[in-house]
C-alpha cells in the first residue's frame, strides 16, 4: 500500500486541512494511507494546544487521516528547522512512507528546492552573518542573504508554509531520505494567521466563546464539541499564567542557559524579566527586541516551564507513539512494527520497557501533560498522571 506522511498540528483541524489530505490522495492514489505526525499538547508557535492531543488526533482520523502518531515535545517547541527535522526523522523511522506531503504558498517544489539548496550552501552562512550585523532578526537576515544569491526567488521565505516546506526539503536531504516530497497549494487565507479558514481564526472564535464548528468537517467538530462539553477544552495558557510564572521564578541561571536558542544573552534577558514582570505577556514584551521573533521567545518560555533543554531537540526520535487510527491505520501499523527499528507505544504502560533516553523523553511528555491539564476549564478534570491512562482513539 502506498503511504504518505504529513507533519501537522491541527490546532484545531479545519476544512483546509481536510482538502490537503484529500488532494494528497488524489496525487498518490485514492487507496493510499495517510499518516500524520502531529504535535502533542503544545504548539510550535509556543503555546498550549487548544484541545488535548488524543482528541485532536481523533478529529484528524474522523476527517480523513488513517493513523496519527505524536511528534515529541522537544521538536514541537523548536524552530521551523527543528520542527521539520524532528517530523521528517520520525516519518522516515516508520519505514513505510513513500511520500511526504505539505502545503505551501508556492504550490510546487522546484522553487522551494532551489531555496533549500541555497540555505544549505557554505556561502549562505557568511552572508547571514553580514546581514545580522545590521541588527535585523535572523529570519530577515536569512531572507536578505538568500535574495543576494537568488534575487526575487527568495521572496518565498516571507511566507510561513513555504518556510516549513523548504525546511522539510532540507531535512529530507540531510537524512538521505527516499521519501518523495509533494506540495499542495495553499492560499493566503489558508495558513495559520490568515482568513476565516485558518487555525488561528478558529482559536480566536473559541477564545471569544463563539462556535467555530461550521469551519470544520462535521465528524471532527463532533469530537471537539464533546471535549468542550466535558470541560476539557478549549485550553489557553492564560488560564495557568500564575503556574507558568511560578515555575520560571524557581529556575536558576544554568536552567535558562540550557534552553534552546539561548544565545547572545537572550537567556539572561528572559531570566531577568521572568523574575520581575507580573504576567507572561509582560515577560515576553520586555524580553523582545527587533532581533528576536515573538514566537521564538514564546517557545523559550515554554521550554523553561516544561524543562526542555537545547540538547533534547537534537536527539533523534526514540519511539513511535500512536494517538489515533482507523482500520486502515491499524493495518499500516502492523507493517510499521515489522519495518521500524524504533519501539512502538500503543499503551502508556509500554513506556516502562523503553531504554534510558527513550524513557526520559516519554517522562518529559508525561510531565508536560500534567502541566497542560491544569488549564482545563473544569477543575475536576485537572488530575495528574493522565498521560499514563489514555490509550489511542480508534475511529
Amino acid at each position: 500500500m502506498k503511504t504518505a506522511g504529513i507533519i501537522c498540528e491541527y490546532n484545531p483541524i479545519h476544512n483546509g486541512h481536510v482538502r490537503h489530505v484529500a488532494q494528497t490522495r488524489t496525487l498518490i492514489g485514492e487507496e493510499c494511507a495517510v499518516i500524520c505526525a502531529m504535535s502533542g499538547n503544545f504548539a510550535q508557535r509556543g503555546d498550549f494546544a487548544v484541545f488535548e492531543k488524543h482528541a485532536r488526533a481523533a478529529s484528524a482520523v474522523a476527517a480523513g487521516a488513517d493513523l496519527v502518531i505524536e511528534l515529541p515535545l522537544p521538536y514541537v517547541l523548536s524552530s521551523a528547522e527543528g520542527f521539520a527535522r524532528g517530523g521528517v526523522t520520525l516519518l522516515e523511522a516508520l519505514g513505510v512512507c513513500g511520500y511526504i506531503s505539505f502545503g505551501s504558498e508556492a504550490g510546487e517544489t522546484e522553487s522551494l528546492r532551489a531555496l533549500a539548496e541555497c540555505l544549505s550552501s557554505a556561502e549562505m552562512a557568511g552572508l547571514i552573518k553580514e546581514e545580522l550585523k545590521t541588527g535585523v532578526s535572523y529570519a530577515h537576515a536569512r531572507q536578505k542573504a538568500a535574495s543576494r544569491i537568488l534575487g526575487k526567488k527568495a521572496d518565498a521565505l516571507k511566507t510561513p508554509n513555504n518556510i516549513l516546506g523548504i525546511e522539510y526539503l532540507r531535512a529530507l536531504d540531510a537524512a538521505h531520505s527516499a521519501m518523495a516530497p509533494l506540495t499542495i497549494p495553499r492560499s493566503d487565507s489558508a495558513h495559520d494567521g490568515g482568513g476565516t479558514e485558518s487555525a488561528s481564526a478558529l482559536r480566536r472564535l473559541l477564545k471569544e466563546d463563539k462556535e467555530p464548528w461550521a469551519l470544520m468537517p462535521a465528524s471532527a467538530a463532533a469530537i471537539l464539541k464533546e471535549e468542550t462539553a466535558l470541560g476539557r477544552g478549549p485550553v489557553f495558557m492564560d488560564t495557568v499564567e500564575t503556574a507558568v510564572l511560578a515555575r520560571l521564578r524557581m529556575l536558576d541561571e544554568d536552567a535558562f542557559a540550557r534552553l534552546p536558542d539561548a544565545s547572545e544573552g537572550l537567556d539572561l534577558r528572559l531570566m531577568r524579566f521572568s523574575k520581575s514582570m507580573p504576567s507572561v505577556q509582560s515577560v515576553l514584551d520586555h524580553t523582545k527586541t527587533k532581533r528576536y521573533a515573538m514566537s521564538r521567545l514564546r517557545r523559550m518560555l515554554l521550554c523553561a516551564a516544561l524543562g526542555i533543554r537545547a540538547e533534547d531537540s537534537f536527539l533523534p526520535p526514540q519511539y513511535i507513539r500512536v494517538l489515533a487510527g482507523n482500520k486502515t491505520g491499524l493495518r499500516v501499523l502492523r507493517e510499521i512494527k515489522e519495518k521500524s527499528k524504533l519501539p512502538i507505544i500503543t499503551k502508556p504502560a509500554m513506556s516502562y520497557a523503553l531504554s534510558g533516553a527513550a524513557q526520559a523523553m516519554f517522562k518529559k511528555e508525561a510531565d508536560a501533560t500534567d502541566f497542560y491539564v491544569l488549564a482545563y476549564p473544569k477543575p475536576e478534570n485537572r488530575s495528574g498522571g493522565q498521560e499514563w491512562t489514555i490509550s489511542p482513539r480508534i475511529i
